[in-house]
């Protein structure tokens, strides 16, 4: 490897978290030692459009791509570069890449599609693969491989987008058989608490399912609880450590996109205020599910602590958490003896270990004939 290894940071992307992805990778190039890194920075516009060239973050956040060259990074294994072009030019070579750093949330980027990608161009990458990229992101699949495991969560129902443009009412009917109000609708496949809704009678849960299929073809309802917030951060491979929990107190009634990234007022608790034996339990189901999804880098499981009865239901994983300077993933890190700098640098040790794994593995098979 060279002196310094070449990380492609990727961010923006086709999401209703693109903005959420900008805050994130400001955080993460920050965090990347320049004496280690020399950073190639790829950004990847509302609609798919993939650019290079200097200072791209600051031309993303200011919205004016001018300065900037249109991208392309070739699926063809053995190359592992990113080249820029444009009209009437030929292609040029920018950087080859040790390593990419997806700073991508949602559709996109943290659903296994980029990672498909990576895949087939065999580029090192940081964060878990197509499979449980995919199957973290899809609400309604991960709660039924968690189901099928044993794992604790509410219930829940599945209804596809195309029933509730065509019948918003008897959908509503069918999903208030899930538990009383309230309700919760989300997207299955998105985050930042993008197109949730909480709902407490036929009115708001027709409009809840109406909105939360704006943002994806499948929506899920689930039951909604007195709940507390309890995150726990999982960091590595095939042997996937648990950090301390910790709580978010939000601002609003929940976790919402409000709470978390325009008011600035909710609380991060670090550790948790709970018992050790929730805490204990926490840290388990975490790493638990993370392995049942062949988790890989990193993630965050979301749990919900009913304040009635005291039981603890797994959420959700995040493959690719937040990185903003007020995200948990990062903080109950450091809370926990690992400091961001060295935080950034384990993820990519990972990804190297990872690639490392898939090049000791047989791809022609060779037997008699």
């Amino acid at each position: 490897m060279p002196d310094r290894l070449r990380v492609g940071v990727v961010f923006g992307g086709r999401s209703g978290e693109h903005e959420i992805s900008l805050l994130s990778a400001r955080s993460v190039l920050g965090a990347l030692d320049p004496q280690r890194y020399d950073v190639v920075q790829i950004g990847i516009t509302h609609d798919g459009q993939w650019y290079t060239g200097p200072h791209v973050l600051e031309a993303f956040e200011r919205g004016d791509m001018e300065s900037l060259a249109p991208a392309l990074l070739p699926a063809a294994p053995g190359l592992r570069c990113v080249f820029r072009w444009g009209e009437g030019r030929p292609m040029e070579l920018v950087s080859r890449l040790d390593v990419v750093f997806p700073v991508l949330h949602g559709s996109y980027g943290e659903d296994g599609t980029i990672q498909g990608l990576l895949e087939l161009a065999d580029i090192p990458y940081v964060g878990a693969g197509v499979l449980a990229s995919s199957v973290a992101m899809d609400k309604a699949l991960f709660k039924t491989v968690m189901q099928a495991r044993g794992l604790p969560v509410l219930p829940w129902m599945l209804i596809r987008g195309d029933e509730i443009a065509r019948d918003p009412q008897a959908c509503a009917a069918r999903a208030e058989a899930v538990a009383p109000y309230p309700l919760f609708t989300k997207p299955a496949n998105l985050g930042s608490s993008v197109g949730i809704s909480k709902v407490r009678n036929r009115s708001d849960l027709v409009e809840g399912l109406m909105d939360a299929a704006r943002y994806d073809r499948r929506v899920l309802v689930e039951r909604g609880i007195r709940a507390r917030e309890i995150e726990v951060s999982v960091l590595g491979n095939e042997d996937p450590q648990a950090s301390i929990p910790g709580e978010i107190v939000p601002s609003d009634e929940f976790y919402s996109y409000r709470a978390k990234y325009v008011d600035d007022a909710s609380q991060l608790l670090i550790p948790a205020p709970i018992d050790d034996a929730t805490r204990d339990e926490a840290r388990r189901l975490a790493v638990e599910a993370y392995r049942l999804i062949d988790g890989a880098g990193m993630a965050r499981a979301d749990f919900l602590l009913d304040q009635d009865d005291g039981r603890l239901y797994l959420n959700e994983l995040n493959t690719i958490p937040g990185f903003t300077r007020i995200s948990m993933y990062p903080k109950l890190w450091d809370a926990s003896g690992l400091p961001y700098p060295a935080l950034m640098d384990r993820l990519i040790e990972l990804a190297m270990e990872r690639q490392a794994q898939k090049d000791r593995l047989v791809r022609r098979y060779g037997g008699a004939a």
